[in-house]
């Protein structure tokens, strides 16, 4: 009887929970359904005494809001998106997913513990994303183009936007800096350390922030060390593929060249390639660094030099950000993310051992 008894109380509970309203729940802590609202959002103008009554009562009562009529009330979706405009032949595979998931993961823990989900945008083979078939309240937008059509969009459509890294052109969103000049000059900095004196580049060609500073980073080294400058600039679209063409050429082209800085990591795949195709041995008669130290670039043979952009606090930056602008709040326009650390491997130092050495001096460094 009393198992009976018992099993009734907790179908009773059930009953009561499923029947449960806003209304209920301010009855018994005594407020206004407002107030339970304002409590349950967590808005900053309910006082810790009645925070704690309504939430007491919710307990109590087992109330869960109704998320559904809640977003048919306010409009609001309860998710913030994440996309990249990046061509499919480098966003797709481990090389550039595995930079995408590295700031999805920690987006989308930031972005929970405001009470929102995050959507990850995958990238498309044939053509721009249908963002106007998704609902959402905000955006980040990683590496924009200039004017970039897909943020121009989600601008029309009024949704709040940030980026990480700047865009260029007419109607540029909120950034959060990554600081590509620098790391560029990092990694060249590191070649030109080796011994290296004759260094080339390889960047993409679209009209990415990044892509021109790091050309421009290359260039004022190279006119600051009195060298010149050869540079060539792949096509996105054409992937590691089209960096192992452009490498072979412009190592066909200048021999004499002794480093190169491969400012994607995909293209970097293909510089290696071109490399070991026509006689140059990495690091040996070679080095290369890239800029994403990803899979790409720990797996590749030799391993590549690269950089740590600490994309965990880049995503966390652009979170605070966009419900900084999403709230009303636009007075900044841009966070400086922070500064991207070398991570030397044999492609440019050669011997594991100094690699490993290196490793521990830039880490004291940055300490």
């Amino acid at each position: 009887m009393s198992g009976e008894k018992t099993e009734s109380s907790s179908a009773a509970r059930e009953r009561s929970a499923v029947r449960s309203t806003i209304i209920d729940v301010a009855r018994v802590a005594k407020v206004s359904p407002a107030t339970v609202s304002n409590t349950l959002n967590n808005r900053v103008n309910v006082d810790s005494a009645t925070r704690k009554r309504v939430l007491a009562a919710v307990r109590k009562l087992g109330y869960t809001p109704n998320l559904r009529a809640r977003r048919l009330r306010t409009g609001r979706a309860d998710t913030i998106a994440l996309l990249s405009p990046m061509t499919f032949a480098i966003a797709s595979g481990p090389g550039r997913l595995g930079f995408m998931m590295e700031i999805a993961v920690a987006a989308a823990a930031s972005a929970l513990e405001k009470g929102v989900a995050l959507v990850l945008v995958p990238p498309l083979h044939n053509g721009p994303t249908p963002l106007h078939d998704l609902h959402f309240d905000g955006a980040i937008v990683v590496e924009p183009l200039e004017n970039d059509p897909e943020v121009a969009m989600l601008q029309a459509r009024g949704v709040t936007v940030v980026s990480i890294g700047r865009q260029l052109g007419k109607g540029a969103v909120p950034f959060v800096d990554m600081q590509p000049y620098e790391s560029s000059s990092t990694a060249i900095r590191h070649l030109h350390q080796q011994a290296s004196s004759k260094i080339g580049l390889v960047v993409g060609a679209q009209p990415r922030f990044t892509h021109r500073q790091a050309e421009l980073a290359y260039r004022d080294f190279m006119q600051a060390h009195r060298s010149k400058a050869s540079v060539r600039r792949v096509d996105e679209t054409q992937g590691a593929e089209g960096a192992y063409e452009a490498t072979k050429t412009l190592l066909s082209q200048h021999p004499e060249l002794d480093a190169l800085f491969v400012s994607v990591d995909a293209f970097a795949v293909g510089a290696r390639r071109a490399a070991a195709e026509l006689g140059f041995d990495v690091p040996g008669r070679l080095k290369i660094a890239t800029r994403y130290d990803g899979m790409l670039a720990r797996e590749c043979d030799p391993p590549l030099t690269a950089l740590n952009m600490h994309l965990d606090k880049l995503a966390a930056l652009a979170v605070d950000l966009l419900f900084e602008h999403m709230s009303g709040d636009h007075s900044r326009r841009s966070v400086a993310g922070p500064a991207a650390t070398l991570v030397p491997r044999q492609s440019s130092v050669g011997n594991p051992a100094v690699a490993e050495q290196a490793i521990v001096a830039v880490a004291s460094l940055a300490r």
